[in-house]
């Protein structure tokens, strides 16, 4: 039987992706499109505009004129809170809805983001939710002056002012949430890009936030690739903030456009993280499914803080490959809106020849292949699967345990003691999250302390829209989530404000 998405496609009732400027949706200026391919089975899913630059010159033009107006940027913490509160409550009520569009556009399955918080629509609910609450409780400090005298220092958080947030295609939910969310909270007005392979259910909830009464122009959305439509932003003058996740390429290049305008960056570029098991883990098959689940089940792999490296100690290493080979056996695949379909296809051709390539690279330099490695067949031929990878006897310094691949590949690394383990865990360019599984209390909190990334879990690994996330080294810079999430779109003035009628 062969897959096919073009009943879901009617079901839905998917639109064409349009631009969205200044309170209107309409094609782009050359009526270019670009075709998105469903990554199950290749076929045509739908159109979407393909910005030019003069595009997104419009977008970013109407952003700056509604921040200058005051309309929002200005308005009562009430009327902010109240629109924020109003668009959570209708992302849950179309959660349904916003999930079949998920998985047209990058094959999560429904089931998946149904029951798994982290790419649920109830996260995106709850980062709005929790955001609106910071609005009428962040500001500034009076201070007595330093020097003496008859004055007061005085200090504000005010907006930044337009924000371009680029967004990646594999969880739009939380990823459009923690950009938007504290932008708009703060007072900032927003020019939005989705990723051309995840557009449509992220136009789906930009309607949405229109209907729950955000101003005209507050939010622009610029749909189409990274060359032209990216490009534009992030080397426009007018942009003053630019929030991007994604590939460690796109980030440096961001850093390098910002800085003839000195624009303000928070950047998430990906990371290498590593899962700690040691020989007192509560359970080693818990650990090992754990760790496996999060390379395989949902997106495939394609995750920036999924642990693709298992750091095991040899006492219970036979233990943990053997519950991880068991666990990458129930994984299934298929239709995403199949109830029984736990995974994803990689998103694209580009991706699945990259993630062959780089399990080529593990058998040349000597990994030891557990299971998996091939491309999927059959009924799947026309999809982008990749059967679950697992690699044992990995060398920690060799290419599929240094570099991130995108994929459903885990990387098994033995080590023999704790110093060693955090040696080979910090052993990386990247730093974005780390699982320690351990019954020692304080060996976690030992290990979780001299471990250099921006998360770590024991026992375990979630997210939580009230804490920071982000990461150390080439993980990015910056935060999202939290109060430093909502202080990152703000700049702090100090204001010196004499008391009396002389000068100071």
């Amino acid at each position: 039987m062969t897959l096919t998405m073009q009943p879901h496609r009617e079901t839905v009732g998917l639109k064409p992706g349009l631009l969205y400027i200044e309170g209107e949706w309409g094609a782009a200026r050359d009526g270019a499109t670009w075709t998105h391919r469903h990554p199950a089975t290749g076929e045509e899913i739908g159109e979407l505009a393909v910005a030019t630059a003069a595009d997104g010159d419009a977008a970013v033009a109407a952003a700056r004129r509604a921040f200058d107006s005051g309309e929002w940027s200005n308005a009562r913490a009430t009327t902010r809170i109240g629109v924020l509160r109003r668009y959570a409550t209708l992302l849950r009520e179309h959660a349904e809805e916003l999930r079949a569009l998920q998985a047209l556009d990058n094959s999560v399955p429904v089931g998946f983001g149904a029951g798994v918080y982290a790419v649920s629509v109830e996260v995106a609910a709850d980062v709005f939710d929790h955001h609106a609450g910071w609005i009428d409780k962040v500001g500034g400090q009076t201070l007595d002056p330093y020097q003496g005298g008859d004055h007061l220092a005085m200090t504000f958080r005010e907006p930044i002012g337009v924000v371009a947030a680029i967004l990646p295609w594999n969880a739009p939910f939380l990823l459009y949430a923690q950009k938007v969310a504290p932008a708009l909270a703060a007072g900032c007005t927003v020019v939005l890009k989705p990723s051309e392979y995840c557009t449509f259910s992220v136009l789906r909830m930009v309607e949405l936030l229109e209907e729950a009464g955000l101003p005209k122009g507050t939010l622009n959305v610029v749909t189409g690739p990274g060359d032209p439509t990216g490009e534009r932003l992030i080397t426009h003058p007018d942009v003053d903030k630019i929030s991007f996740t994604g590939s460690r390429a796109v980030g440096s290049r961001i850093v390098e456009a910002s800085a003839g305008t000195m624009k303000r960056v928070s950047l998430e570029l990906g990371g290498k993280s590593p899962a700690i098991v040691f020989d007192d883990a509560p359970d080693v098959g818990i650990a090992a499914a754990t760790t496996v689940g999060a390379v395989t089940l949902g997106l495939s792999g394609q995750v920036c803080v999924a642990n693709t490296r298992a750091l095991v100690h040899r006492c219970v290493y036979d233990d943990f490959i053997a519950a991880a080979q068991g666990m990458a056996a129930a994984v299934s695949y298929g239709d995403p809106f199949d109830p029984a379909v736990m995974s994803a296809p990689l998103i694209n051709a580009k991706q699945l020849d990259r993630v062959l390539g780089y399990i080529e690279k593990g058998k040349a330099e000597g990994a030891r292949l557990v299971t998996g490695g091939e491309r999927l067949d059959g009924e799947y031929a026309g999809g982008n699967f990749v059967a679950p990878t697992i690699f044992a006897d990995v060398d920690n310094s060799s290419t599929i345990a240094q570099e991130e691949i995108f994929g459903p590949v885990l990387a098994v690394v033995p080590f023999d003691d704790e110093e060693e383990a955090v040696r080979l865990a910090n052993d990386t360019d990247y730093g974005l999250g780390a699982s320690v599984f351990t019954a020692n209390g304080q060996r976690a909190f030992r290990v979780a302390r001299k471990v250099r990334a921006g998360t770590v879990g024991v026992n375990g690994f979630q997210v939580e829209p009230h804490l920071p996330f982000g990461g150390f080294k080439q993980s990015g810079l910056g935060r999202e989530g939290g109060q430093s999430s909502f202080e990152a779109y703000t700049e702090l003035k100090t204001v010196l404000m004499p008391l009396g009628d002389e000068m100071m």
